[in-house]
């Protein structure tokens, strides 16, 4: 399964990613490090292609990853951080683009010096830093290809947990089992357990039959996302409680979801979408209060 360095097309790489170095907290004067550091990712993300796939060039998936370095060693050039990491996604006939992914990662610590080489294989995955960037950018195409056909991502996301289990002997946190229940390995993990298809087909049937076709019929588009809510996200809640993936995407989906229905919609409807994400995501309810407007 080793993915080797190679583009086969003029358009072949997924990605079109932006990386944003904060050094502001280590108050190093050389900051020339950080700059290498930034260059050097984005070249790795961006130049490489990370599946067999073909991407034209607009339909590159575009997503941020936003560094804060909160210690630097440099004798030992280690970084220790912590990143945000945000994907979207355009919709269909529209201006508008939604957020696909959008989670923090507290352990995004790894050695860095400048001027490396950035190589990353399947097979031997030997490098904290490639290994996270190769983890988000198996996640993150598999997620966008699950929003464009049912389940459509599974081959990706495979090579996601395929990559994890690799990663065990890597002296950094954030890939064990138990470890915490929003680390990289419980992402992924919950992400393809069987219990968990319901939250898979809610990215299809939210983004898809949902979004997509607000363009041509609002109502239809916004009744065909209130029956994802009621039928995907609430079996996957129900499935496993203690998943933190439903919590998560209504993080980030809240304000998306406040205007789909606030305003609009029947009386019945705003109150199901209601309870299923109070039920979920009880600390947004000053957002979820204003479904019921």
């Amino acid at each position: 399964m080793a993915v080797l360095m190679s583009v086969t097309g003029a358009y072949a790489q997924e990605l079109q990613a932006k990386i944003n170095i904060n050094h502001s907290q280590v108050g190093v004067t050389d900051v020339s490090v950080f700059e290498n550091l930034k260059q050097t990712l984005e070249q790795f993300v961006n130049e490489r292609q990370w599946t067999e796939l073909q991407f034209q060039k607009n339909e590159r998936i575009v997503c941020n990853f936003n560094i804060t370095i909160n210690k630097y060693d440099k004798t030992n050039n280690l970084f220790e951080c912590t990143a945000m990491i945000q994907a979207n996604r355009p919709v269909y006939n529209s201006q508008y683009t939604t957020t696909l992914y959008n989670n923090k990662d507290a352990d995004f610590n790894f050695e860095f010096a400048q001027f490396d080489q950035l190589n990353y294989n399947d097979e031997n995955v030997d490098n904290q830093l490639t290994a996270l960037f190769a983890y988000y950018a198996y996640l993150i195409i598999g997620l966008d290809l699950d929003s464009f056909s049912p389940l459509g991502g599974t081959d990706v996301l495979q090579r996601c947990l395929y990559l994890v289990n690799n990663t065990q002997n890597l002296n950094f946190t954030g890939w064990k089992a138990f470890e915490n229940s929003r680390n990289r390995f419980a992402i992924i993990n919950d992400y393809m357990e069987e219990g968990m298809k319901p939250f898979r087909m809610l990215q299809y049937d939210y983004y898809r039959k949902g979004l997509d076709e607000m363009a041509n019929n609002v109502e239809r588009g916004r009744t065909e996302v209130t029956t994802a809510l009621q039928q995907n996200l609430k079996q996957a809640h129900e499935n496993k409680p203690l998943s933190l993936l439903p919590q998560i995407w209504t993080d980030y989906k809240k304000d998306e979801l406040v205007n789909i229905y606030k305003g609009k919609g029947t009386q019945k409807e705003k109150e199901s979408v209601y309870d299923i994400l109070m039920g979920i995501n009880a600390s947004q309810s000053s957002s979820w209060n204003k479904i019921k407007q």
